[in-house]
């Protein structure tokens, strides 16, 4: 874990992502980047130097209107001394049996986020942490240029006015690799998708494009994150490119 939580503090430190008195909820699907991230910021607490709290949140789709077995994350959390909440929501049901939406990926993402704010809120929480990674990042900014058509990516830290919650990333600069590896070798039990359009999305076939693009050209996406930090699409700057015009530092 030792190279994910060097992501993770400098992430937090370039971005001002955690500051004393936070209480974060963490967004945990059961899959290895939320649960990597639940572990790294429990770690993290013990001598980043910043006083926060951290509360994990699941929010079950119930697919086919089963009950997801979130037992072992329960555990996890035990052991890290964490307090996690899981609720139970209708999203499965409503995106693929009551809509039947042909591209349920936007609606399901839609539903996942006004939930999760509510439950954070719940919680007493002002912010979400999520664990989008370094190639979550490349991947929505082409999908987001090739499909719509528009410059733009999620943000490292975003301000929700309407709940009054900041969203932060902590794992931006970790390469999905590497958490991964962290998986593997810290015992994470990973919770497998029901989700039944999982592997088949657009995001899917992006990952298997910049995958195919690196083989031929080594370092294609260092240099998409690159350009995406120098020209600040989306915030993306930080402290490091801070007053950067391309084609040499503002002076």
């Amino acid at each position: 874990m030792q190279r994910i939580l060097g992501y993770m503090r400098k992430a937090i430190q370039e971005y001002d992502m955690i500051s004393d008195g936070d209480k974060i909820a963490v967004g945990i699907s059961g899959g290895k980047d939320s649960l990597v991230l639940l572990k790294g910021l429990a770690l993290l607490k013990r001598f980043i130097g910043i006083d926060y709290d951290i509360v994990g949140i699941t929010l079950d789709p119930c697919f086919g209107g089963v009950e997801g077995d979130y037992s072992a994350v329960e555990k996890m959390c035990a052991e890290l001394g964490v307090e996690y909440r899981v609720i139970r929501t209708q999203i499965g049901q409503i995106v693929f049996d009551i809509r039947k939406e042909k591209s349920p990926c936007s609606l399901c993402a839609k539903l996942r986020r006004g939930a999760l704010h509510d439950a954070a809120v719940d919680a007493g929480c002002n912010k979400i942490a999520l664990g989008h990674h370094f190639n979550d990042a490349v991947e929505t900014f082409l999908m987001n240029l090739y499909i719509e058509g528009r410059i733009g990516c999620f943000s490292p830290v975003s301000y929700l006015s309407r709940r009054d919650l900041y969203m932060i990333r902590p794992m931006v600069f970790a390469p999905e690799k590497d958490i991964r590896k962290a998986a593997a070798k810290n015992e994470i039990t990973v919770i497998k998708s029901k989700c039944p359009v999982d592997g088949h999305t657009r995001r899917e076939k992006m990952k298997n494009y910049i995958a195919e693009t690196e083989r031929t050209d080594k370092g294609f996406s260092d240099r998409i994150f690159g350009a995406m930090r120098r020209a600040d699409v989306d915030g993306w700057a930080g402290k490091s490119f801070a007053g950067y015009k391309f084609g040499g530092k503002d002076d």
